[in-house]
Formats: C-alpha cells, sequence, structure tokens
C-alpha cells in the first residue's frame, strides 16, 4: 500500500520543546530548570540593588553614630583602666585595672552621688509619667480651646533648658516672685534652691516642668491611635471612664508608654543643666548626681579617668534599668 501522506494547516506552528535522551518529562524538568535559575539571578539582582541603596541612606547616620557616640564610649571604657601619675589632662598615664572602679564605689561620696542618683529617678520618672499621662487622657476628651490649652502645656518644651533654668532660677531666689507671692498669702519665705532640703525638689520641679509636656505629646498621639470602637464595645458592657482607662487606654498604650518611660529615664539620668546652673551640685552636694559628678571630677578637679569611669558606671545602671523595663512592658505574643 501506498503511504497516505500528511497534511499541515496552513497557519499553525508548533514549537518543538528541546529533547533530551530521556523523553518529554526531562524536557519539561529541564525548562523549569533554566527558569528557575533565571528567576534566582534576578531575585539576587534585586536584593543587592536594595542593600546597596539601604546602606547608601544609612551609612551617614552609622558613621555619625561611630564617631559621635561608639568611638568615645570605646575611649571612656580604656580611660577608666588607667590613671595618671600627676595633676592634669597632659600628665602621663599608666595601666591600672580597675583601680578606678574600686576608688569610687569605695568612696563614701561617690556612693551617696549613686545613692541621690537612684533616689532622684525613681521619684521624677513616675511622677512626670503620671502627669503626662493624666494631661494627655485630659487634652483627649472634648473640650472647649483643645488646642489651646495643648499649645500652652507644650510651650516650655520649645524653650531650651538653659532659658528655663535661668527663669526659674530668677523665679525661686529668695526675694524672687514665688516668695513674694507666698508672703503676699501670710506664708513665710522659702530657701528653694539654698536648703539642702528643698534644692532637690527644685530641681525636679524644673525639669518636670519641661519634660512634662513633651511626654505628653507622645502619649497624645497614642490614645488618639486608639479606635473608638473599642471604647464603644466598654461601653455596651456597662465599664465606667475609670474602667476603661485600666481596661482599653492603658493596654493599648503599652508601645507608646515604654517608649516614654524609657527616654525619660534617660533623659533624667543624664540630666545635668539645672544642677550646673541654679546649684553646682549644692547645698551641701544635695543636688550633685552621676552626671554632674563625672563632669566635675574631669575638668574641675583635673581626673578625667575617674570622671570616664563615673559616666561608664552612669551607662552601665541605665542599660540595666532599661532592660529591666523592656522586660516589664514586654507584648505578649
Amino acid at each position: 500500500m501506498e503511504a497516505v501522506p500528511v497534511r499541515q494547516e496552513v497557519g499553525t506552528v508548533e514549537a518543538a520543546a528541546p529533547t533530551s535522551p530521556r523523553g518529554p518529562r526531562s524536557s519539561a524538568a529541564w525548562l523549569g530548570a533554566r527558569r528557575g535559575k533565571a528567576s534566582v539571578r534576578r531575585t539576587t539582582g534585586k536584593h543587592r540593588r536594595t542593600w546597596l541603596l539601604v546602606t547608601a541612606f544609612l551609612a551617614p547616620a552609622l558613621v555619625t553614630i561611630l564617631l559621635i557616640r561608639v568611638i568615645p564610649f570605646l575611649g571612656a571604657i580604656w580611660s577608666t583602666l588607667h590613671v595618671r601619675d600627676g595633676v592634669g589632662l597632659l600628665a602621663d598615664e599608666r595601666f591600672a585595672g580597675f583601680e578606678n572602679y574600686i576608688d569610687l564605689l569605695s568612696d563614701p561620696l561617690f556612693q551617696a552621688t549613686l545613692g541621690r542618683t537612684l533616689v532622684f529617678n525613681l521619684v521624677i520618672n513616675p511622677l512626670q509619667i503620671a502627669l503626662a499621662l493624666a494631661i494627655a487622657v485630659l487634652l483627649t476628651r472634648r473640650l472647649p480651646a483643645r488646642g489651646l490649652w495643648r499649645m500652652a502645656v507644650f510651650i516650655p518644651c520649645t524653650i531650651p533648658l538653659v532659658g528655663s533654668s535661668i527663669a526659674w532660677g530668677v523665679a525661686l531666689r529668695a526675694d524672687g516672685p514665688v516668695n513674694g507671692i507666698l508672703e503676699f498669702l501670710g506664708l513665710p519665705a522659702q530657701p528653694f534652691l539654698t536648703s539642702p532640703t528643698q534644692a532637690l525638689a527644685s530641681i525636679m520641679l524644673v525639669a518636670s516642668w519641661v519634660g512634662i509636656g513633651y511626654w505628653m505629646v507622645f502619649l497624645v498621639a497614642g490614645i488618639n491611635d486608639i479606635p473608638d470602637e473599642l471604647y464603644e464595645a466598654a461601653a455596651l458592657d456597662g465599664a465606667g471612664g475609670w474602667r476603661s482607662f485600666w481596661s482599653v487606654t492603658l493596654p493599648m498604650l503599652r508601645r507608646p508608654l515604654l517608649f516614654v518611660l524609657v527616654a525619660d529615664t534617660v533623659a533624667n539620668f543624664v540630666l545635668f543643666v539645672p544642677m550646673q546652673m541654679l546649684t553646682d551640685g549644692g547645698p551641701q552636694n544635695s543636688t550633685t548626681m552621676l552626671m554632674f559628678d563625672a563632669y566635675r571630677r574631669t575638668y574641675t578637679y583635673s581626673q578625667p579617668n575617674q570622671g570616664a569611669t563615673a559616666t561608664v558606671i552612669l551607662t552601665v545602671i541605665m542599660l540595666v534599668i532599661v532592660f529591666v523595663q523592656f522586660r516589664l512592658l514586654k507584648e505578649d505574643k
């Protein structure tokens, strides 16, 4: 019999896949591998470009942090391990190990400064955050001229701490306006900045006058981010104002509160300007904190190694306290 020719329709062209000795299944696997390799190369190139872009944007900040934070701190740690044979910044140094730490921690004056710093922060940190939270809750309610009240509370934050310290120094002096008001009311004048029992409280007043408005801004933003549906659901369950605050506001404010708590702790541990300008650490060292003590040892007593040691001790204490705060306010997964 003659073979019948097979016709091909005009206009239909089928692309044959590359064949291999193993058959069609191996050909499909080969094509899949080629496509996979091309996809991997494209993904790798995209990731490389992304990392280059991220590095270019972060490099200035990382270099700045390295130059003004990391390297000076490492230099301070190195300085704590040395002592000077003479007086002054140009005296010869020798390696002394932990001698500076032993001398400071066994010094009764430094021990008193350390205890005073811890007590100061144990009092002022909860006080500032509690007042900032109360004001933030109040100023997120429907009050007349709410924006004006927010601005009034925030205005002290716009004034540099040096200016605020000068203003409060004038207000709290013996013949200042605060004592003038007390005498007008028939009360005796108070030695706010010259009494060992009142000077530290006066420093707390100056620091809180600036800090409360600043932390209030973050808490107001946190409260405004809480969905209204949560308060509506609480109201449907019969919850009043206090119950809604404890069950809705506080749990939803955990992140902003953690930030405010950590930042406020660090700010108050390194507080320096009011002590230096208003009391110079006195009277009778009643307002001498670790930061001011490190400054005075370095620049007044010409003991930079002990000043660096006091700074390192202060940093370690702050890191420990911040770690504890993160652990206590850690969100449940």
